[in-house]
């Protein structure tokens, strides 16, 4: 069955840097469409990035733009989110979810990985 392992998160300063890695397997890797999604404390599951198959396509919400970068490994079955210039408010538990943009929500996702941005 499909497994989403989540890794790398932690506590950092604003303005820090963290890359968050997911080890995927139980399905075609190299053929989905893969996304990064969030949840803050109290809040609801929150779109962070998507990216095509070949990683050729990439999509961000604003909130992340041009501080954020998803990128994919085929070859290892892994996903990346290289996460620059951190702020206190991209606090929360990071997910990968096999699926795109438009499409996540009704696939699977992993157990999470916390980061926590201190002021």
């Amino acid at each position: 069955q499909v497994q989403l392992v989540e890794s790398g998160g932690g506590l950092v300063q604003s303005g820090g840097s963290l890359r968050l890695s997911c080890a995927a397997s139980g399905f075609a890797f190299n053929s989905a469409a893969m996304s990064w999604v969030r949840q803050a404390t109290g809040k609801g599951l929150e779109w962070v990035s998507s990216i095509g198959s070949d990683g050729s396509s990439k999509a961000y919400d604003d909130s992340v733009k041009g501080r954020f970068t998803i990128s994919r490994d085929n070859a290892k079955n892994t996903l990346y989110l290289q996460m620059d210039s951190l702020k206190p408010e991209d606090t929360a538990v990071y997910f990968c979810a096999k699926g795109g943009r438009f499409t996540w929500s009704s696939g699977s996702w992993g157990q999470g990985t916390q980061v926590t941005v201190s002021s």
